[in-house]
């Protein structure tokens, strides 16, 4: 997965999501990518405010279970909120 994250001064975070036919074929497992991923962000949008963030799904994820794509994503979040604050303070 691949997290891009850009300011959009607004009170809360939004999310978009590209998970291609490329990468999964099958209709179920694009939509069980894009379902994780939308539960992750709804924990984590109070901590991400104030951001427009697009998750992009690579090769190799139908193989993971969901509860190594909730951990990588929490990973993600937490890497892009320590950015996010390190690029404010300066």
């Amino acid at each position: 997965m691949t997290v891009f994250a850009v300011p959009n001064h607004l009170p809360q975070a939004r999310l978009g999501l590209t998970v291609g036919k490329k990468h999964l074929k099958l209709a179920v497992d694009r939509n069980r990518i894009k379902r994780l991923t939308r539960e992750s962000f709804r924990r984590h949008q109070d901590e991400l405010a104030g951001l427009d963030l697009i998750m992009m799904v690579r090769a190799g994820i139908k193989q993971l279970d969901n509860h190594a794509i909730l951990t990588a994503l929490d990973k993600h979040w937490q890497r892009v909120i320590k950015r996010c604050a390190q690029s404010s303070s300066n």
